[in-house]
């Protein structure tokens, strides 16, 4: 259809229009006459369609009033009244993305599918569950999802539940986290980025139900809405859809959601503040330094990628100057920081993390002298060139990976477009681009530093101390909280209590209608392809190195993976190999010092990194392929470059600088902490397999658990260990960078393929040619039953053993199993009745199962659901209909979109694990031929793995404790 400037198209009035070179797109702007929302439309030929609701919600508390909103919205609604329409989404449609957010200042509910039929229902439950929540009818919604006190019986004591409390909870044990928030609190304490909207655990109870729904009442508005639209959609319809099914309902009116900005501060803001560590641990090293400054707007689109360069080139790459600076000061172990251009008024932080509270005054010296310094002297020219390259490669291949293409440039138009700017603004980067270029050429990011850095008063200083018997502290000021108030209650009160305890049960305990359930749209089966995408790879030779590839259209990027066999390592050596992934390319070597090596990668490449990964055979749990795999992207233009960059870091690294490898040592410490705070459901479910599979417990030793226990080790021995760090990591290399270890692994165009293998021979010719002896690793499984101990407020609960080594076999429908455990039995039993923020199961190719939750205030509860998992599955019985909801969801997930790069990697690892085309569809074929009967077999096999009762919980020191007789190891993970 052709749109027209000023027409208006079912009540939208297209007000701007314009192609955007820069993402291949045609932009269109309209306002909805009637209603007063924004629809923003990105027309172009990607498949994968994404539609974005946006509300501007500035929070006026802590309550986390704008968090709790976004979880309830998505609890029925007037066209699809059941319990939870979003998780029925999640089981039954083709989505490739479905989610909701909320921000400091805003709340966006975007979804993604491919399949048009699908993009419409995906939008029908969206737009009714914004406008037309059942959170009026259903006081228990915010009890479930916000808060509620509990109490079952008088005699028992109250207690606080609620998933966004409980999810808060654990987000507020992590010190990172409570660093951040402090963040925003000391810069603006006079707009609403100084509350806390998602919820601070302590002023979540004192969200009342009136003041819940105001909330809704007040924002959640057409007139506040902003609407967004991409992909290769029928737009006509799209507008008409919206239009009749929803904005044509809303008259608009004046709300009042302004983002106010904070006035600039006269002196700068310095607060202390304390985060939870262990009796046991030592004060000593355990504190953060944070230097804060907010700088300008973010509707400046040059500050904005100016600042998002100039961040990376202070703090990330491994020519920081500043980054460098505080780590020779000695100041902590590690340092990094973020540039957060996600609010209107943007941050520019630097945090020294494991110091001490009287480098204060230090820190903040040598931030001021190194920075005046780079003002004076300049930034170094070719770290500005290595910086703007590898800013502008990442904008031009726009490789997002975890996220749908459409929502990142949906985020970007969000940060200009909510504060009433075009939304194009941080999207059409070509011109903004030419002006930060100037760099090169002038002091634009020395005046950058001057003006925003070292002049500017509108900053902070944050001194995070750990304090021992905190976590102790803030449960024991709950539990008397708590204790007071149920003494406050009258005898009819307490049974109101008690009433509203059970209602809410039986809420969440009740079943859905046929009626209702119906209600939410479903594809049929024949909407599905039968057959797979097939994962082609085209197998060469050249000088006895293998050479798998796959021809795709890379707009002249290679993308390539060198992956090296590491079994030439001795089995007592395995933790170098993971060491040596995290040395290489942050060392100096025979041309280069890491500094200029770093600088040298951003000017010629997209990037190189460095991993050591395991391949896992297809129907085996303990045969495993061990790789050293190198990661690394480039124009074709400049793969000889790429590859001489390559020969020089895995042949002539120096691995002896003492200084420089002790800060790679502290700095791997630091974020591997990071890991177990932040993702400690994966830690625990990691841990479990080892217990079992002779591949995760490899694993375990390159990058897990056991590998921060040996990098624990040699920070806290390093000058009596580090010469034989040294050797070690120079013997590690040698075994594994020889040319009998190679197959390399490429995906781009045909014509650059020639480039590349023109180019082959050399590279290969300077690999060490050495006989390699292989080791068949003896690894000895042992059931440990660890509780790993830490501060955090909540557990991460994990059970599991490997189904194969039982006698059962991987089939397809075990990913049906995995939808409909994770989206029903255990969404149910352990997020809405057990107020854990998350739970889900995994059933590997490799015979690996684990029940896993996340951010859970239970621990045997959760265990027992667990067990009695069995029982469910004994009584599995639905209709068609449900089934084939499972069923659809299920290849939503296989059928989710893939980069070329991430095509590569797939196929690398179906031919590393030998599955075969063969073998993806007859799983394809498994998952749509599940039926119920199915479903109930695996009741045995479930049976069969819970009855091996190995378990792994993450989680608070005290509730482990009380629960100490599950256990066989209780370990401090942070004591090691």
């Amino acid at each position: 259809m052709n749109f027209q400037l000023g027409n208006i198209y079912h009540g939208f009035k297209l007000i701007e229009m314009k192609e955007v070179n820069e993402i291949n797109s045609l932009y269109r702007l309209f306002q909805h006459e009637k209603s007063g929302a924004r629809l923003m439309n990105l027309q172009n030929d990607d498949h994968n369609k994404v539609f974005a609701i946006g509300f501007r919600t500035p929070p006026n508390d802590d309550t986390g009033v704008a968090h709790i909103m976004e979880h309830s919205v998505l609890c029925g609604s007037r066209k699809f009244p059941i319990k939870d329409p979003f998780v029925e989404l999640a089981k039954g449609s083709l989505n490739t993305f479905l989610n909701a957010m909320t921000y400091p200042d805003k709340t966006v509910y975007p979804v993604a599918s491919m399949n048009e039929q699908d993009f419409f229902n995906l939008m029908d439950v969206y737009l009714d569950a914004v406008f037309y929540p059942n959170i009026y009818k259903y006081p228990e919604i915010l009890m479930q999802e916000g808060w509620h006190y509990e109490l079952n019986q008088k005699e028992e004591d109250v207690t606080y539940k609620g998933v966004v409390y409980n999810e808060m909870k654990g987000a507020f044990s992590s010190p990172e986290d409570v660093l951040y928030r402090n963040i925003e609190k000391t810069l603006f304490p006079d707009t609403c980025y100084g509350y806390e909207s998602g919820g601070d655990p302590v002023s979540i109870p004192n969200l009342t139900y009136n003041e819940f729904l105001d909330f809704h009442k007040k924002y959640y508005h057409p007139s506040n809405s902003y609407i967004y639209l991409y992909g290769n959609g029928d737009l006509d319809s799209q507008l008409q859809f919206i239009d009749e099914g929803y904005l044509d309902n809303f008259n608009k009116i004046e709300i009042d959601s302004s983002i106010e900005l904070q006035k600039g501060f006269e002196e700068p803001k310095e607060i202390e503040s304390e985060y939870a560590i262990s009796d046991k641990d030592d004060c000593v090293d355990k504190t953060y330094l944070n230097l804060n400054f907010v700088v300008g707007e973010n509707t400046d689109k040059e500050n904005y990628l100016a600042f998002n360069i100039l961040e990376y080139l202070l703090l990330e790459t491994s020519a920081a100057p500043l980054k460098k600076a505080l780590i020779d000061a000695n100041l902590g172990k590690d340092v990094f920081g973020f540039y957060d251009s996600s609010i209107r008024q943007p941050i520019f932080s630097i945090v020294v993390k494991n110091s001490n509270v009287e480098e204060k005054e230090r820190f903040k010296e040598v931030v001021v002298d190194t920075l005046t310094d780079l003002v004076k002297n300049g930034i170094d020219k070719k770290l500005i060139e290595g910086g703007l390259n590898a800013k502008e490669f990442a904008l031009r291949e726009a490789d997002t990976r975890s996220y749908p293409k459409g929502l990142v440039h949906f985020s970007k138009a969000m940060s200009s477009w909510l504060y009433d700017e075009q939304p194009l603004i941080h999207i059409e980067y070509e011109e903004t681009l030419k002006i930060v270029k100037k760099a090169l050429n002038t002091n634009y990011f020395e005046e950058l530093i001057e003006k925003h850095l070292l002049n500017n008063n509108h900053s902070s200083l944050i001194v995070l101390k750990p304090k021992k018997g905190l976590a102790e502290e803030k449960i024991q000021s709950i539990k008397d909280k708590l204790k007071k108030y149920k003494e406050s209650l009258s005898e009819e009160q307490m049974e109101k209590l008690i009433s509203d305890t059970k209602a809410l049960i039986e809420r969440q305990q009740s079943g859905e209608t046929e009626e209702d359930l119906r209600k939410v749209p479903l594809l049929s089966l024949e909407d599905i392809d039968p057959n797979i995408e097939e994962i082609f790879v085209d197998e060469q030779e050249e000088q006895g190195v293998k050479i798998i590839s796959r021809e795709d259209f890379t707009n002249k990027i290679v993308y390539s993976r060198m992956l090296f066999n590491s079994t030439g390592v001795d089995f007592n050596d395995l933790p170098y190999v993971g060491l040596l992934s995290n040395v290489l390319g942050g060392v100096d070597t025979e041309k280069h010092n890491y500094m200029d090596l770093a600088n040298e990668i951003n000017i010629a490449t997209g990037g190189i990194g460095f991993s050591a990964v395991t391949y896992m055979k297809n129907g085996d749990a303990d045969t495993f392929y061990p790789r050293f795999n190198i990661r690394s992207k480039v124009l074709s233009s400049k793969i000889e470059i790429l590859n001489e960059l390559i020969i020089e870091i895995i042949n002539t690294s120096k691995f002896d600088d003492k200084k420089r490898l002790k800060e790679i040592i502290q700095e791997m410490k630091s974020r591997l902490e990071m890991a177990i705070y932040d993702s400690g459901h994966l830690v625990a479910a990691n841990r479990n397999f080892v217990y079992f599979s002779k591949g995760s417990h490899y694993d375990d030793i390159i990058s897990g658990l056991e590998f921060y226990k040996f990098i624990v080790d040699i920070d806290k021995n390093f000058d009596s260990k580090w010469q034989q760090v040294a050797e070690k990591l120079n013997q590690v290399s040698k075994k594994i960078f020889n040319k009998n270890n190679l197959t390399l692994a490429l995906t781009c165009d045909k014509e650059d393929f020639i480039k590349v293998k023109n180019h082959l021979p050399h590279f290969i010719n300077n690999l060490n040619d050495d006989k390699i002896e292989y080791n068949s690793y003896n690894i000895v499984l042992s059931q440990k039953n660890e509780a790993l101990l830490t501060q955090s407020d909540v557990q991460y609960v994990t059970k599991g053993f490997n189904f194969i080594k039982l006698g059962y076999k991987y089939s397809g429908s075990l990913l049906v199993l995995k939808t409909i455990s994770s989206l029903d039995y255990l969404w149910n039993k352990v997020r809405v009745l057990g107020g854990a923020y998350g739970s889900f199961a995994t059933f590997g190719r490799s015979g690996n199962m684990v029940l896993a939750s996340y951010r859970d205030p239970n621990l045997k509860e959760t265990l027992d659901i667990y067990d009695d998992m069995k029982t469910y599955l004994e009584n599995f019985d639905v209709d068609t209909r449900e089934m084939t909801k499972y069923i659809i969801g299920t290849i939503s997930n296989l059928d989710t979109p893939l980069t070329p790069s991430m095509k590569l990697d797939k196929a690398i690892s179906c031919y590393m694990s030998g599955v075969s085309n063969e073998d993806l569809q007859r799983e394809r074929n498994e998952v749509l031929n599940t039926s119920p009967e199915k479903i109930r077999e695996f009741s045995k096999m479930v049976e069969a793995v819970m009855k091996e009762n190995s378990i792994c919980v993450l989680g608070n020191e005290i509730k482990i404790k009380e629960n100490k007789d599950l256990f066989n190891e209780l370990v401090d993970i942070f004591n090691f």
